[in-house]
């Protein structure tokens, strides 16, 4: 099981992470300090489950091959190349393009999750995370890229897990992306298609997810897209918030970036 009592964070130069209370989390945060991703599991990342995007996207979603909008949730894994924390420096691939960062929910699960209902849901969720889940901008709607999600640090988590019990209200939050502290981008958990309940029941109908496993609740449709030289500071309801800077490749094959 993955169990917490309060907020837990992986400071930087420390071997294990803290579980402290949310004034202990404030002040050490507040002194600038970096941190490791505070999850170790899988990460999942939830595709087309905004409303907004769905909205755009319009009669593409009824063209070949696929006919329909999505009956089932659409998932990809971000694997663990892509895992970075709080203050993490994540290398622009390409500058002209860029790099979208997409403000995401992530459900912690708590235990074995397979087939559970929705109205159980609650007593598998250790707690929630902020998911700077980063991608190269592109079109593909259906089939997510490895090339363009997968990239290294391209899911940057934290700063914290904070309990379930401190987020009582998980569907009604707030989104917030300031880039370079000028406020780029706001949307709410409330556009999702699925719920946190109605996600997790569905997908646990056909895969199992585990302890410290993460899911996404999904990126928001107009994500800012941030390049050489950025930071971008995400936000989610009152849950402390995520810090990710963006830089150029500073090394050649086989070296540390």
């Amino acid at each position: 099981m993955f169990v917490l009592a309060d907020h837990l964070l992986h400071p930087e130069g420390d071997a294990l992470p803290r579980d402290v209370d949310a004034r202990t989390a404030t002040a050490l945060l507040a002194r600038g300090i970096a941190c490791r991703a505070p999850v170790c599991g899988a990460v999942y990342g939830t595709l087309l489950n905004d409303r907004a995007t769905l909205a755009v996207l319009g009669d593409a979603l009824h063209a070949a091959p696929y006919k329909a909008p999505p009956k089932a949730p659409i998932l990809y894994l971000k694997p663990r190349n892509t895992l970075a924390g709080h203050r993490a420096r994540v290398v622009v691939p390409d500058d002209a393009a860029g790099v979208e960062v997409g403000a995401s929910l992530g459900i912690v699960i708590g235990r074995t999750a397979t087939r559970i209902s929705e109205d159980r849901v609650a007593d598998y969720i250790a707690g929630y995370t902020l998911v700077a889940d980063l991608s190269v901008p592109h079109t593909n709607v259906y089939r997510p890229s490895v090339r363009l999600r997968a990239r290294d640090g391209f899911c940057v988590v934290g700063p914290a897990v904070v309990a379930a019990h401190h987020v009582a209200t998980p569907d009604e939050l707030g989104i917030e992306v300031v880039l370079n502290g000028a406020k780029r981008f706001t949307a709410s958990s409330a556009s999702s298609v699925r719920n946190v309940a109605q996600l997790l029941a569905d997908v646990t109908d056909f895969m199992t997810l585990n302890a410290g496993d993460v899911i996404t609740l999904g990126v928001r449709h107009g994500s800012p897209v941030a390049h050489i030289g950025d930071t971008a500071t995400i936000t989610i309801g009152e849950m402390p918030p995520l810090t990710v800077s963006f830089v150029g490749a500073t090394g050649h094959d086989g070296e540390q970036r």
